[in-house]
């Protein structure tokens, strides 16, 4: 199977493992983002995105302008789509893309349900992250035939970075 999607306790390392499996993986060109959570004395006040390029997008906070939300967080749902458009460019040749995360606030776009859906179902890996529990897309998305279900938890995530390194190689010299 040639996606893998990582799923795991808020707090296990998800988007750490994605971080250091991307810098593994920078020869390949991979494209992609990390999602980050804004903090205010260890309070969680929004989160953003930064792509595998450096550029950088705060999507949600209870401070902006949107019609859309997740619970008190708004969403900037105009700023996030460009922000993919970026992320994923179609001019520029990659071995694999990595997504930090299919969660609810990325959800609430369509074009990100469409691209997620559109770079499951391509020739290059996918390595992406995802919420234990969420939408009726996050739940189709894990019942995919095509995806690898890894559960990352405290335990297991050193070995765990070695074996999807070992598991994405093999993946990418077919």
């Amino acid at each position: 199977m040639k996606n893998i999607l990582i799923t795991g306790q808020s707090g296990t390392g998800k988007t750490l493992l994605i971080k250091k499996l991307a810098d593994i993986f920078k020869e390949f060109n991979p494209q992609g983002f990390l999602t980050l959570e804004l903090k205010e004395e260890a309070i969680v006040t929004g989160f953003g995105v930064i792509s595998l390029s450096g550029e950088s997008k705060i999507i949600s906070h209870p401070g902006l302008k949107s019609k859309h939300a997740v619970g008190k967080f708004r969403i900037d749902l105009k700023g996030f789509e460009t922000f993919l458009s970026n992320a994923f460019t179609k001019d520029r040749k990659t071995g694999l893309y990595f997504i930090d995360e299919i969660g609810k606030v990325e959800c609430q776009s369509k074009k990100f349900c469409r691209l997620v859906i559109e770079l499951f179902s391509s020739d290059q890996p996918v390595i992406a992250s995802m919420a234990d529990k969420g939408s009726a897309f996050i739940q189709e998305i894990k019942k995919r035939d095509d995806i690898q279900l890894v559960e990352l938890t405290v335990e297991n995530r050193d070995q765990l970075i070695k074996e999807l390194t070992m598991e994405i190689r093999d993946l990418l010299l077919e």
